[in-house]
């Protein structure tokens, strides 16, 4: 969890427990408190030390408690100005995942110069339908979401459109890892480096390849994109992070240059992609 976020929950905490003990009524202890919420004592500490991210109803509901109304729309403000950094998949995917895609549409389309990072799979700026397919229905099951797959293939094929647009440039870095991975049937997975192979050269994309045996001057983490150094979206297993602070872009972007120094391109992304592809057995 990024500790601006952190910060801003903690601080979200201690305007909670400054509202308890200025009750109207006279200052409520968090037992109190909890049981006119009906909610089990440790949530009010956990609220109010930044332990637990509050949700708009927690809000409103503590607001009502302690006999101050008139507070839900700033605490409101609060929670939306940090939570917009840190969107959790929970919430994002109760829809499925076509709008998540939509949104990231819009983001991309913005953009001008864009920089992604991949150790476990394929871009999706890169994926061919059918893998990205297969994607989409691994998520969903370990989500348990809705499945709205061939409607979020569309969307991300949609994007896809970017990379044919004159002055536009996708900076692609890969893990050969990622093109080793099952994460779809052997015979999609070939069509993907196929069509990854006939990716390296275009003109708005700059495809790096880093080699398993490659040296390595940091650990390859989680993926992230760049968008015109303005924009970080990095994924993790919980949610999806959005960074926008001067610092946080440079510091990926940081990262993103020390890896791209263990990459191969051009001939060399060929021969790492050939060299995978000839060892995969379709049969």
């Amino acid at each position: 969890m990024s500790t601006d976020y952190q910060q801003a929950r903690e601080a979200l905490g201690r305007r909670l427990r400054e509202l308890r003990l200025s009750a109207p009524g006279g200052r409520l202890t968090g037992t109190v408190l909890a049981e006119r919420l009906g909610w089990p004592h440790s949530k009010v500490y956990k609220l109010e030390g930044g332990r637990q991210t509050a949700t708009s109803e927690d809000l409103r509901a503590w607001s009502h408690a302690v006999g101050q109304p008139d507070v839900v729309g700033e605490l409101d403000a609060r929670l939306k100005g940090f939570e917009s950094h840190i969107r959790s998949w929970r919430r994002q995917l109760a829809a499925g995942h076509r709008p998540v895609q939509d949104t990231w549409n819009v983001a991309v389309d913005r953009s001008r110069v864009i920089r992604a990072w991949e150790e476990a799979v394929v871009p999706g700026m890169l994926q061919t339908a059918d893998y990205a397919r297969h994607i989409f229905l691994r998520y969903a099951d370990l989500q348990g979401t809705v499945r709205d797959t061939e409607e979020a293939v569309r969307s991300r094929m949609e994007r896809q459109r970017w990379l044919y647009h004159g002055g536009r440039r996708f900076h692609a870095l890969v893990w050969e890892a990622a093109l080793h991975a099952l994460v779809c049937p052997p015979s999609v997975l070939a069509a993907q480096l196929d069509r990854l192979a006939g990716q390296v050269g275009m003109d708005t994309i700059e495809l790096g390849i880093i080699p398993l045996g490659a040296s390595l001057r940091i650990p390859t983490a989680n993926g992230f994109w760049i968008l015109d150094d303005s924009l970080v979206i990095a994924e993790d297993w919980h949610a999806e992070l959005w960074l926008d602070d001067d610092e946080s872009v440079a510091s990926y972007r940081r990262v993103w240059d020390t890896l791209s120094e263990s990459a191969v391109y051009g001939a060399g992304a060929q021969n790492v992609i050939g060299r995978v592809r000839q060892g995969l057995h379709t049969c």
